[in-house]
């Protein structure tokens, strides 16, 4: 598959240091492939950009992290305009998942190379925000929002860990009163993650078995403590995609978290803030360019 015209959108605020400007010229040099270039400013996002490329170019490739491609996806959404990924992000999640290659070169040069599919892939709605990776709640949440900038730019995704360190330590239960496809459940954790996608941005693992950003549903995982034991067995549960009695973990189509008090939240890489948080998953929402299957 290949594309006559690529627009490309560049967040020069994104986690990589790298020259993409010539990356891209250097990729498309003599290819015959029309392309073009918009930057992102403070008050000019990915998402108004890709908002107006809607059927004025054959595809729309993002350069940047996952709330970059995220802002895209939620604006072109629905339509038939596609969408790569170039990742440009600390963790890139949404590129990990869907076999992107993490290099932005190599990434460029799928797109030169013809050795593309598109692949329709679904995305989650949470109180009229779209999003495209997931919804955590508690020490996941905590974990990112806490994580210093100036140690994600050293050390990368291992900011995160030198975080979990202190997040799990102070981690308090919270009981979220759930509502999952109309059936009422109460539950206390010290974490909640509503997923799309099983990704966890380290390698292939993905965060429980058999979860699918192509199979219209979500999935709630709840992580029940954060004792010793429970981390060692969800872990496990990661690195051996098996089952453990430590996490819950319910597949829906829609799901509602109610709070005593309000909570801070990560919608893919932005903070928000909720009591109640009505999430809902939008089935086939978006096609983006992946690599080929052989």
């Amino acid at each position: 598959m290949k594309f006559n015209h690529i627009h490309f959108i560049i967040n020069p605020a994104s986690g990589k240091e790298e020259p993409i400007l010539s990356y891209i010229n250097q990729t498309l040099d003599n290819t015959g492939i029309e392309w073009e270039l918009s930057v992102t400013k403070r008050n000019f996002s990915a998402g108004e950009i890709a908002k107006a490329l809607i059927g004025k170019t054959d595809l729309i490739a993002v350069y940047g992290g996952d709330g970059c491609v995220t802002d895209v996806a939620g604006a072109i959404q629905g339509t038939a305009t596609p969408m790569a990924i170039i990742p440009g992000g600390t963790a890139n999640v949404m590129a990990k998942e869907l076999g992107v290659p993490v290099d932005a070169k190599a990434a460029l040069e799928l797109l030169v190379n013809g050795k593309l599919q598109l692949k329709v892939v679904d995305m989650g709605m949470v109180n009229d925000h779209l999003f495209l990776l997931r919804i955590n709640l508690g020490i996941m949440a905590d974990m990112v929002l806490q994580a210093d900038r100036d140690l994600k730019d050293q050390i990368g995704q291992l900011a995160y860990g030198v975080t979990a360190v202190k997040t799990i330590a102070e981690a308090k239960p919270v009981t979220y009163r759930l509502t999952i496809d109309g059936k009422a459940v109460e539950e206390t954790g010290v974490s909640l993650t509503v997923t799309n996608s099983g990704n966890i941005g380290i390698g292939d693992f993905a965060l429980q078995p058999g979860i699918s950003i192509t199979d219209g549903w979500l999935d709630a995982i709840l992580l029940k403590d954060a004792s010793f034991t429970s981390l060692l067995k969800a872990a496990g549960s990661t690195l051996l995609q098996n089952e453990t009695d430590a996490i819950k973990h319910w597949q829906c189509k829609e799901i509602i978290i109610q709070t005593d008090a309000d909570q801070r939240f990560i919608c893919d890489d932005s903070e928000q803030v909720a009591q109640l948080l009505h999430i809902k998953v939008v089935p086939a929402a978006i096609r983006i360019a992946v690599p080929a299957e052989i």
